[in-house]
Formats: structure tokens, C-alpha cells, sequence
């Protein structure tokens, strides 16, 4: 599932490509993908045709363009988007690209006035886990910006309980540290926590404990502070690197929106590199079964904590 990097890196596009356009049509071409839509398909294009792309935002792994125009004429809904397992948004112009289009297109958005003179924007989804929904806007709880990439300080209804991400620029470490420590949890199922801290996925979360040299398992309340707040900059540490690559791609599910794949693979210490050695020490990477998936751990780097003490 794309983490915060992949959807950061889809986020930058969009706000670069297609902010400041103006939704001519729609079609949707696959029900599912719009269920989250109160108002079915149908619903779905009313309330996006003639409205205008004015932001592109981000908070953790969800995404959404505030949306402004006749109907409204001031930005009180956002187009939302999950990418879920394999959702892409592609930027496309038909003059250059032709009228080629992929075999899992989901939503197709037809655009005026686009900065980059793109036509479409089409939502892909091979695996159909993701969706699009047009939704209110409501207020932050502190205040603040909603998200990157947005001044407005609101978000779309259904994001309301996802905690700020890492690198938002409102996300306060102190209290999160705090947070963390209340709980009676391993530090790995607190990274993702997405109501805590949003954004970092199971790829992260491994890679951001083996550089701060803790075992998944280390219990929360029995960590000090210093190595709670070191868990947490390792994964900004690990997460921003990645997003200077484009994010990590094992496949073709995951591209940017120009539909190229991020390479930060490469560069992982121990996500997915079950025996072999450790950048560190050498030692073979150990994989353990971890809530019906996999966690990643240097046995040295990592020790796992003494039975009744996580």
C-alpha cells in the first residue's frame, strides 16, 4: 500500500499539473470506486462538474484537491482520494499521449485550464481497493492547516480522526512523544496508528526502528522519551529520503502521476531482505510474522525484549 511518501509524491504532481483547473465532465466507469460518494455516480460528477481545482493537500496517506466554483463559490468540498492498495491518479494530455487508455481506469476527470495543458485526470486501480468521494470540509481541531499543501485550516469530513503526519508542518513531536508513552502497546503498532501519527505504513515503520535500533516489540509505556522521539526521527529521516526518490515502487501498482516508479527501493536497510546482512553489522536479517504481515529486524541491531517485558 503506498505510504506517505508515494502519496506526497502523487500530491506535489497534482499540485503542479492540474491545480487551477476546471472540471469540464466526468465519467466513471467502475461504480466501486466512487462507494464512498453519498450520491452515487451520478452525485459524484454533479457535484465536481464546473467546479475548480484550487489546492492539492495531504495529511498521512489520504489526499484531496478543495474544490471551489459556481455551485459553491467558496471552498466547502474537496475531491478525497485513498489510493488503498493500487490507486494511481495520472496526469494526462491526449495531444501528446493519444487516446490510450490504461485497462483499469476507474474515474476519468475531464479538464479545462489546466497549467500544464492536461485534459484528463484519471483515477487507475487494478486491485479496486481505493476510491474517490466528493466530501464537506470542516474545521481542524487546532486550528491549523489541514494538511500539506493547503493554508485552509480544514479537512474532508472522513479525515477528521487521522492524526497530523510527520511532515506536516504543524505536527507537534512533544505531545505525540507523550501520547506514545500512555499507551500500553509495541512501538510498532503505535507507528501506525494512523489516529496518532498518520502516514507510515509497514515498510516505514521497520526501516525508521532498525535506524533508531529498536526491537517492533519494545513496549510503548516503557520507553524513555529520548527513545520514543528517536523513533520518530527516524521515520521523518527515512520518509523524507524516500521522497526524494519518488517514494518506493516493488511494482507498477505504485507510480507517480506521469506514471513512473519511485526507486527508494533500493536504498531499504531491512524491509523485504529476509537473510541477508545487516548494512550494520552483517548479521542475516531476521522476518517475523506481524499482524497477518511482516516486520524486518536486525536480531543484533534489534533485540528482542525479554518475555514479559513488552
Amino acid at each position: 500500500m503506498p505510504e506517505l511518501p508515494e502519496v506526497e509524491t502523487v500530491r506535489d504532481g497534482l499540485e503542479r499539473l492540474v491545480v487551477g483547473a476546471v472540471v469540464r465532465e466526468v465519467e466513471v466507469f467502475r461504480d466501486y470506486s466512487v462507494r464512498r460518494h453519498e450520491g452515487g455516480p451520478a452525485g459524484f460528477a454533479d457535484q465536481l462538474r464546473g467546479r475548480r481545482l484550487v489546492a492539492a493537500a495531504r495529511r498521512g496517506k489520504y489526499l484531496w484537491l478543495p474544490l471551489a466554483g459556481e455551485r459553491a463559490g467558496v471552498e466547502d468540498a474537496a475531491l478525497l482520494a485513498h489510493l488503498g492498495m493500487s490507486g494511481q491518479l495520472l496526469v494526462r494530455d491526449p495531444a501528446v499521449a493519444g487516446d490510450w487508455a490504461h485497462p483499469h481506469l476507474r474515474v476519468r476527470l475531464h479538464l479545462d485550464d489546466a497549467p500544464s495543458g492536461a485534459r484528463y485526470l484519471d483515477f487507475v486501480d487494478q486491485r479496486t481497493f481505493g476510491h474517490l468521494s466528493v466530501t464537506d470540509l470542516v474545521p481542524t481541531s487546532d486550528g491549523a492547516p489541514g494538511g500539506r499543501g493547503s493554508d485552509l485550516a480544514a479537512v474532508p469530513e472522513p479525515v477528521a480522526h487521522i492524526g497530523r503526519d510527520l511532515l506536516d508542518p504543524a505536527f507537534d513531536a512533544a505531545a505525540t512523544v507523550a501520547v506514545l508513552r500512555r499507551r500500553r502497546t509495541g512501538i510498532k503498532r503505535a507507528l501506525l496508528d494512523q489516529t496518532v501519527t498518520s502516514g507510515v505504513g509497514n515498510i516505514y515503520a521497520d526501516e525508521a526502528l532498525w535506524r533508531a535500533r529498536l526491537h517492533y516489540a519494545r513496549a510503548t509505556d516503557r520507553l524513555r522519551p529520548v527513545e520514543v522521539r528517536r523513533a520518530l526521527e527516524a521515520a521523518t529521516e527515512v520518509m523524507t529520503e524516500s521522497l526524494a526518490q519518488g517514494g518506493t515502487s516493488f511494482d507498477d501498482l505504485y507510480v507517480n502521476v506521469n506514471g513512473e516508479s519511485g526507486y527508494f527501493a533500493r536504498g531499504l536497510a531491512v524491509y523485504g531482505r529476509e537473510g541477508e546482512p545487516c548494512p550494520r553489522c552483517g548479521t542475516p536479517v531476521r522476518r517475523d510474522v506481524f499482524m497477518n504481515r511482516s516486520s524486518f529486524t536486525c536480531p543484533v541491531c534489534q533485540p528482542r525484549p525479554r518475555q514479559g517485558r513488552w
